[in-house]
């Protein structure tokens, strides 16, 4: 969502980052989710990955305003996953609630690291932060949920929770951020105890990893096979580097493409593929060709 909004020059180097766009450019948010629809994506994520209510009260909305910010996010990606299966009869889309960590709150990168000074779950920042979003999707009848690039599993079990307690009956996927090598998670966490958290939660119906690059995918779900029986997520980034600082990616060399690596994942137990940061729509099509979707 991210780098299609900066190629149609909707402004993200700020500390809403995408969810800028659901106030300033919101039928371009729809038309995005629409062309990765139209290359083949059949699960979207609500652009809400940064969308909280303490960060945009703090760019001058009110809680109410933030609120509906919110839920306008989920609003645009059901508005355009409804029109393309009214013209696609035979398609059926999902749509996952996206719920970023509390480092994408930060807006330092630390999504990346799980550096955040919080005490989860106990620190009131942390609810502040996840119940409104999840109260607002769920108002808009959002039964799937994305956790996703989340570096801490310590978040992952209090998020978790969270949901549960708000809305019993949704599913979710937990995506995690991993450390290069692919067997720990960023703050350290081994992989195996990540899959057996998940392996243990009903309402987690597969877990993975994402914005990571893709190289680091293959290693990451051995692990987690390995671990769990459960479905597992993988949708890297496009193996660019982030500056938290400039809010830009820089290019780190061409490497393999989703197309190519996609089989061998799916192989090792993947059941949910895509592509997260800097991947677009040409990538999305040569993945769901590589897929046969």
């Amino acid at each position: 969502m991210g780098t299609e909004l900066d190629a149609r020059g909707v402004d993200t180097r700020n500390a809403l980052w995408s969810a800028l766009a659901l106030t300033a450019a919101p039928d371009v948010v729809r038309e995005v989710h629409t062309d990765y629809l139209d290359a083949g994506a059949r699960v979207i994520t609500t652009n809400t990955y940064q969308a909280t209510l303490p960060a945009l009260c703090h760019c001058g909305y009110d809680a109410a305003q933030a609120r509906e910010i919110i839920a306008a996010g989920a609003r645009l990606a059901q508005e355009a996953a409804r029109r393309f299966e009214a013209g696609h009869p035979e398609a059926l889309v999902l749509v996952a609630g996206g719920l970023g960590p509390y480092g994408a709150y930060l807006a330092d990168g630390s999504e990346y690291t799980g550096a955040y000074d919080v005490d989860v779950p106990g620190d009131p920042r942390f609810r502040e932060v996840h119940q409104p979003r999840i109260e607002a999707l769920v108002g808009e009848g959002v039964e799937l949920f994305a956790l996703e690039t989340l570096p801490r599993l310590d978040e992952a079990r209090a998020l978790v929770a969270m949901v549960k307690a708000l809305a019993p009956r949704v599913e979710c996927w937990v995506s995690f951020q991993v450390q290069p090598d692919g067997d720990r998670l960023a703050d350290g966490s081994p992989l195996t105890e990540v899959a057996a958290w998940a392996e243990g939660e009903d309402m987690v119906v597969a877990v993975g990893l994402n914005c990571v690059a893709p190289d680091a995918v293959g290693r990451a779900l051995t692990v987690l096979r390995a671990a769990t029986g459960k479905p597992l997520v993988a949708y890297p980034n496009a193996g660019d580097l982030y500056d938290p600082v400039t809010k830009t990616w820089r290019a780190a060399g061409q490497g393999a493409g989703l197309g190519v690596l996609a089989p061998s994942w799916i192989a090792a137990g993947a059941r949910l593929v895509g592509g997260c940061c800097r991947t677009r729509p040409t990538q999305i099509r040569e993945l769901a060709c590589a897929v046969g979707a």
